[in-house]
């Protein structure tokens, strides 16, 4: 098959321009999705709650490290049977209602920054490069690259290594990452592929949980008890004699070293 020659003014009115849109719309995305981003204020008792069972794990995972009169006041601060921590009567945060509007308004607005933009951008280009071949890749591809690589362009003949204007622009959608990265930063709103993922995975997380918060009074009833029958073990009793004891040791073995020398 003879090769192609594209026309050089395809650089400038085909892939710079999808390029520049992609980009633009990025930065837009990004400074639209701080406008509309909402507030939300941090849960004291949640916090409150992580906070309780973090420290209480920690004791008691690393108890053995301190003495046990330390061990046995931090244990009588959670399990006090009169007014411990974990003893206290914890209510259960209510559970997460799915008609509630305010999780309906956020969808939305997930809705119009990250899927419509794509709708549009996508139509736009169809419409206005329909049927360009824009670039070439540099290595041959099989034929199964066809239907990702040449979108828009239903040419049996044409070989898989060329690209689209439909698919360059998918490319740019997926390649920019680390150029937004390196103008607006790490935790960016400009990359509309990981928006999208984490719009779509947390119906599903919230599905797999169930839709419903930690029972707080079962979490604490079980911290609470695997809190109290924790055996006690100082693992640094006498470690006074025992590192001097090695350094003794090491001492007289470094003298007969010397003597036999």
């Amino acid at each position: 098959m003879a090769e192609l020659a594209l026309d050089p003014a395809i650089r400038l009115w085909v892939i710079l321009p999808i390029v520049l849109m992609t980009f633009l719309v990025g930065i837009i995305r990004h400074y639209i999705s701080l406008l509309l981003q909402s507030d939300n204020t941090a849960d004291m008792d949640k916090i409150s709650f992580s906070q309780a069972m973090m420290r209480s794990a920690m004791l008691r995972e690393n108890g053995r490290f301190i003495p046990r009169k330390s061990f046995e006041m931090r244990r009588y601060f959670f399990n006090n049977s009169e007014d411990g921590y974990l003893k206290e009567k914890q209510e259960s945060a209510p559970a997460p209602n799915m008609a509630d509007p305010t999780m309906m308004t956020e969808m939305m607005k997930g809705n119009f920054v990250n899927v419509l933009p794509m709708l549009v951008i996508g139509g736009w280009i169809n419409w206005t490069f329909s049927g360009f071949v824009t670039t070439k890749v540099p290595f041959p591809l099989t034929y199964r690259f066809k239907a990702m690589l040449q979108r828009g362009v239903e040419l049996t003949s044409l070989d898989a290594s060329w690209v689209s204007s439909a698919s360059w622009y998918f490319l740019n959608v997926f390649g920019l990452r680390s150029v937004y990265t390196l103008i607006l930063g790490q935790d960016n709103a400009a990359d509309q592929t990981r928006a999208i993922a984490e719009q779509m995975s947390a119906p599903t997380a919230a599905a797999s949980a169930g839709g419903m918060p930690p029972d707080q009074k079962k979490a604490f009833k079980a911290e609470w008890e695997a809190l109290e029958i924790v055996n006690h073990k100082w693992s640094l009793q006498d470690v006074e004699e025992t590192l001097l004891a090695n350094s003794n040791v090491n001492s007289n073995a470094k003298e007969r070293k010397d003597k036999d020398e």
